[in-house]
């Protein structure tokens, strides 16, 4: 159910319990992985994955692995466990991707995951010549500090208070690169308001249904980052829901266009 937008809070207790659905997401992905190879195909580009908070790059593992079959050259982030924003975290982020542009003389296409889309917007602004495109999976690049049920764990991982992260309004503008940005209405770990680009030229909100945790493996959000990916560099287009899709991906703009519609209605 919508709720007023606010930035502030965390998910509901409920919304949170219902973080078990991961669970289930990962079996849907096994049932549905025949369908999912169906999806656009790569053109052999290169792929960082960049883990959320408290993870590693054993939790991308399926993401990773069904990417590869489908025709990139797809990298993990090889920092083991994300801890936050540590000493060296971002200057090995830095590191990776320029290595990676090198080695395959091309651009780099970034996937964050949580906190690890936070990370790879923030690579983007600093590495642009690098990046050929962002796409985060439930990051709350615009949430206020505390919008999470993780944040203590943020502060007991990274050793850093929640609230002392420098420029976190800069952090809202939309990156230099194509930018995706996938959420879920029923995240129980971040609260979604905060998960979504602002709109312009070259950013695209994709709405699924799902949890937090299984966005990784979630079938829905796996098909749309075949298909954000599969974009020819330099060609961007917005995600298309015409037909089925609409039924797994809502409309992202709903509830603002009901309000308009409320609001036009005769005095």
């Amino acid at each position: 159910m919508d709720t007023a937008v606010d930035r502030s809070r965390p998910p509901s207790p409920l919304l949170l319990a219902l973080e078990l659905r991961a669970i289930w997401e990962l079996q849907a992905f096994f049932a549905t992985y025949p369908l999912l190879l169906r999806a656009p195909r790569g053109d052999g580009h290169p792929v960082l994955v960049l883990p959320g908070l408290a993870a590693s790059d054993t939790s991308t593992r399926p993401l990773r692995t069904y990417l590869k079959v489908q025709g990139y050259a797809v990298h993990g982030w090889k920092q083991g466990l994300n801890r936050g924003p540590r000493p060296g975290v971002e200057a090995g982020i830095d590191a990776r991707l320029a290595e990676l542009s090198r080695r395959y003389q091309r651009k780099v296409s970034l996937i964050g995951w949580s906190l690890g889309g936070v990370f790879a917007r923030e690579a983007s602004r600093r590495m642009s010549l690098h990046v050929r495109q962002v796409i985060t999976l439930g990051s709350p690049f615009a949430n206020k500090p505390k919008a999470s049920n993780a944040w203590r764990l943020y502060e007991s991982l990274s050793e850093l208070r929640v609230d002392d992260r420098p420029k976190r309004e800069a952090m809202k503008l939309p990156p230099p690169v194509p930018s995706t940005a996938i959420y879920s209405r029923s995240d129980g770990i971040v609260a979604w308001q905060g998960c979504r680009e602002q709109d312009c030229v070259t950013t695209q909100n994709i709405e699924v249904e799902g949890s937090h945790s299984g966005l990784g493996h979630n079938p829905a959000v796996l098909y749309a980052i075949a298909d954000r990916l599969a974009l020819p560099e330099g060609e961007w287009r917005p995600f298309d829901r015409g037909g089925l899709r609409g039924v797994l991906y809502p409309d992202p703009h709903r509830r603002e266009q009901q309000d308009a519609a409320l609001g036009a209605g005769p005095m």
